[in-house]
């Protein structure tokens, strides 16, 4: 993308295990981030997700590839200032705090460490910061566990903010709360985004979060990205097989219907031992023998702002049939395929 703020390029990183096995799971991801923009990304639990945002924060060292943050690369030796300006907020606000630290110790810790203002200053700053994500004065005093979990994210946030970053990567910021409070915590990034000219990476798997809060959508599967689009041409018309997939399973609370469509069918492979040619394809309807079987489809644009990496993104997809993993299981006469229904 022309103009982006962080970008990252070809990027992988491959644990090698005992056995000369190698776990990739993030393998090869090109990804570009305007600046002021929120950009969500999704997938199935184990994808890559939160290992991509930690390279991105410099918390895991890329196998191979780069990260670039306003034209410049940022190396695994990245300098303190570099480090400041691409923060992030954890998927678990138990665990992500130190339970032994008052907020005010937690806050004023960072803005002496890194010199943000003046030591006359720290307080009011701390103060500041609090205020900023909705919580009075009286929490400065208070530890991790005299929170409820809504308030404790706020905590790590106002952390986050701290530092004055220019990019926040928020690593599923809600899944751990309660649903009457995921809704506040969404509408106080969205209300920093705008007072503070953030740019935001918003980790999830919630598709309903992301249509809520975000700009663009990348669709991440097996350590590669699958699909780019705009939030709104992506629910509308999804061109890759597994983002239907991902549509199908928005829950649907309509009375006297039950909904009989499989989203996606049968586990993702390990990361281990992947498919040849399209990863998506033992649990892909589409799938035709023997391209997909063969050839890994690599993201291409058919449409303004629109990449997806499938053999028929951008033409007329072949008739559906039983997925791979689900050959065995014999299918009702005049049933639907798994996988295969109305796109929402």
């Amino acid at each position: 993308m022309t103009g982006s703020l962080l970008s990252v390029r070809d990027l992988s990183l491959h644990y090698k295990l005992h056995r000369h096995e190698v776990l990739r799971a993030v393998d090869g991801v090109d990804l570009s981030i305007a600046r002021g923009e929120t950009l969500g990304l999704v997938g199935e639990s184990g994808c890559g997700k939160s290992t991509l945002g930690r390279c991105i924060v410099g918390l895991e060292e890329p196998t191979a590839g780069t990260v670039s943050f306003g034209g410049e690369t940022l190396t695994a030796s990245r300098t303190r200032a570099q480090r400041r300006r691409i923060q992030m907020v954890f998927q678990d606000p138990y665990s992500s705090l130190n339970p032994r630290m008052t907020v005010r110790q937690t806050l004023s810790e960072l803005l002496r460490v890194h010199k943000l203002v003046p030591r006359a200053r720290v307080e009011d700053r701390c103060k500041e910061l609090v205020d900023i994500v909705g919580l009075g004065t009286r929490a400065l005093d208070a530890q991790p566990r005299q929170f409820s979990g809504g308030q404790r994210q706020r905590v790590s946030i106002a952390r986050a903010l701290a530092l004055e970053p220019e990019v926040l990567v928020a690593d599923e910021p809600v899944s751990a709360l309660d649903v009457s409070v995921q809704a506040t915590v969404l509408n106080l990034l969205e209300d920093l985004q705008a007072q503070l000219s953030l740019t935001v990476l918003l980790i999830a798997h919630n598709m309903a979060v992301v249509r809520h809060v975000c700009d663009r959508v990348a669709v991440m599967y097996l350590g590669r990205i699958v699909e780019v689009s705009p939030v709104g041409e992506l629910f509308a018309d999804a061109r890759h097989p597994y983002t239907h997939g991902l549509l199908r399973a928005v829950p649907r609370l309509v009375p006297g219907r039950a909904s009989e469509a499989i989203s996606v069918a049968g586990d993702p492979p390990s990361p281990i031992d992947l498919p040849s040619g399209c990863r998506f394809h033992p649990r892909c309807p589409l799938a035709q023998e023997p391209v997909c079987h063969e050839d890994d489809p690599a993201l291409t644009s058919g449409a303004p702002d629109r990449w997806a990496a499938c053999h028929f993104a951008w033409r007329e997809p072949p008739r559906p049939h039983v997925p791979e993993v689900v050959q065995d299981v014999v299918q009702p006469s005049g049933s639907t395929p798994p996988g295969i229904g109305p796109s929402p």
